[in-house]
């Protein structure tokens, strides 16, 4: 990996080459600040938002977009299937500062994405693949944002569209790729085929681009990433689902990939010290979020809770907590009956012989691909196919 290819985001260059992959409904200011606290100065990326939102100002699509203060570099990743709409919501957010770097999602899988023509649907018109990726670098260059994309194999093993998606993405000037290691088809389900990001790469490195590759899929330790970069030769790994319950992941990830050893596994008196941050953390997100002064108080700590309780499952994983616990940890509603249960749990529990292995998030696959009437054959390949929905329902897009 001589020639490997530092990642940057204008001046920021992370202290090891890992980025979190935003997922809908979990990479938000809370989640991340927890995160930078095992692991400051890497690449954070917030949970995606729709581009006709943005335009149009959606209220709880402006309030998604939010950092802390002390957050660098702010990274948002944007979605959509119309190029001049994509192309307006990155110059609105470069505009008002609000963001150092920009992502595009080409690879959710998601059914209600995919059949309106956008998310990993967009690789397969490579016309409006380019426009939309040209129009978002257009509008980041006078701010000096940098723009990069996420992306899958492709629909099905027989519709691969990933070698093509690298080379117009380094063709139109973006700061790097990242590919997720199944196909749309696959889902969740199976393993991540390592195997097609060295061919990726590969095939940038062979056209000549120099244009950082990064890997995604499957890892849940950090020795995964050490093993994805030596196997495949990618610059760096972007993290999804396996950092879900386990933020101290990107602590263990610096710490291997800086060439020192990754200490033991948490015991769960640890964790339930992370759970209570967390918890805390989005009492506080939520709390500020824009409703009215007398209702956000009392609002926030029932979102926050209602939001958390699938964290506790995912923190749970591994530990020999029961049955009962888990249950009552998934019907949490208060941070003091949260604070409750937490004092009840064995401190000094391990994690059991392979739990960090254990799936967090989407298992689900494979999946029928759902596009829209004629998408593969339309000779308008840069009509307007932008996704009505917001992200808020948007499954966990991360690997």
């Amino acid at each position: 990996m001589n020639d490997r290819i530092p990642l940057q985001i204008g001046n920021h260059v992370p202290a090891a080459p890992v980025v979190l992959a935003p997922m809908a409904g979990v990479t938000n200011a809370a989640f991340r600040s927890v995160c930078r606290q095992f692991a400051p100065g890497l690449v954070y990326v917030n949970e995606m938002v729709m581009a006709n939102a943005v335009v149009h100002r959606n209220d709880k699509t402006m309030r998604m977009m939010s950092f802390q203060p002390e957050e660098q570099p702010r990274s948002l990743q944007i979605y959509g299937s119309d190029p001049e709409q994509v192309g307006r919501a990155v110059a609105i957010v470069c505009d008002e500062g609000l963001v150092d770097h920009i992502d595009l999602n080409f690879g959710c899988p998601a059914a209600k994405v995919t059949r309106k023509g956008g998310g990993a649907a967009v690789p397969a018109r490579p016309a409006l693949l380019r426009a939309i990726v040209r129009n978002a670098v257009r509008s980041a260059s006078p701010f000096g944002v940098p723009v990069t994309a996420k992306f899958r194999m492709g629909l099905t093993d027989d519709l691969r569209t990933d070698v093509q998606t690298a080379h117009i993405c380094a063709e139109e000037g973006l700061a790097w790729i990242a590919m997720h290691a199944r196909t749309v088809e696959q889902h969740y389900s199976g393993d991540a085929r390592w195997e097609s990001i060295g061919e990726l790469r590969h095939s940038v490195r062979s056209a000549g681009h120099r244009i950082p590759v990064l890997g995604n899929g499957d890892i849940w330790e950090a020795a995964d990433a050490v093993r994805m970069m030596r196997e495949t030769e990618c610059d760096g790994v972007v993290v999804g689902r396996g950092c879900l319950g386990r933020p101290w992941l990107f602590e263990d990830l610096v710490e291997l990939l800086s060439g020192r050893a990754v200490r033991e596994p948490r015991r769960l008196g640890e964790v339930a010290d992370v759970i209570s941050l967390h918890a805390h953390a989005l009492v506080a997100h939520y709390s500020d979020d824009g409703r009215h002064e007398t209702k956000k108080r009392a609002n926030g700590e029932d979102l926050a809770m209602r939001d958390f309780r699938k964290h506790a499952s995912w923190y749970l994983t591994g530990y020999p907590v029961g049955p009962e616990a888990r249950r009552r940890f998934s019907m949490v509603s208060t941070l003091a009956e949260l604070e409750d249960l937490l004092a009840g749990l064995d401190s000094m529990a391990e994690l059991v012989p392979g739990g960090a292995r254990i799936k967090r998030g989407h298992t689900n696959g494979p999946i029928k691909v759902s596009l829209p009437e004629g998408f593969l054959c339309a000779e308008d390949a840069e009509s307007d196919m932008t996704i009505p929905d917001d992200a808020f329902e948007m499954a966990v897009s991360g690997g």
